[in-house]
């Protein structure tokens, strides 16, 4: 549970760059592409300023989750991203006005009920990655029986 602090910060920064992305495609209008203009659009996506911020955002993200991934059970951490549905839910309504009906609000329930459950299994079962033999650099395993 030491590590949830950076298990959030990578679920907010991966919800932030979804968030920036929207923005910035807002911003560039509906997408139409033609063989003579591809690349030009191409390069006017990416050096959009928001969309350009939430490709950055995403690699901050990726690089926390990597951070992650070398501490703590991929069956623990991978589940917790999934909050990022309920981040980016409650931006796209608050932000962009969009639609929150009974469906979505019942499926982030759902989400932050199943979240809240890996976290308690974690409590008890996980285990630091860190604490593997130091000589081997050999993940720990469970027996096989």
């Amino acid at each position: 549970m030491k590590y949830l602090p950076f298990i959030l910060f990578t679920v907010l920064t991966n919800a932030a760059a979804q968030v920036m992305l929207k923005y910035g495609m807002m911003n560039l209008g509906a997408l139409q592409f033609s063989a003579d203009t591809m690349v030009q659009r191409v390069f006017q996506i990416l050096f959009q300023p928001w969309v350009f911020a939430g490709l950055t955002m995403f690699v901050i993200s990726m690089a926390s989750h990597l951070f992650v991934l070398s501490r703590v059970e991929l069956s623990f951490a991978y589940p917790f991203l999934s909050l990022a549905y309920v981040a980016v839910a409650a931006f796209a309504f608050f932000v962009f006005g969009e639609d929150l009906n009974a469906y979505r609000i019942g499926g982030i329930a759902l989400i932050c009920l199943g979240t809240v459950l890996i976290a308690q299994s974690g409590v008890s079962s996980s285990h630091d990655v860190a604490a593997a033999d130091a000589t081997t650099h050999e993940l720990p395993r469970k027996a096989v029986q």
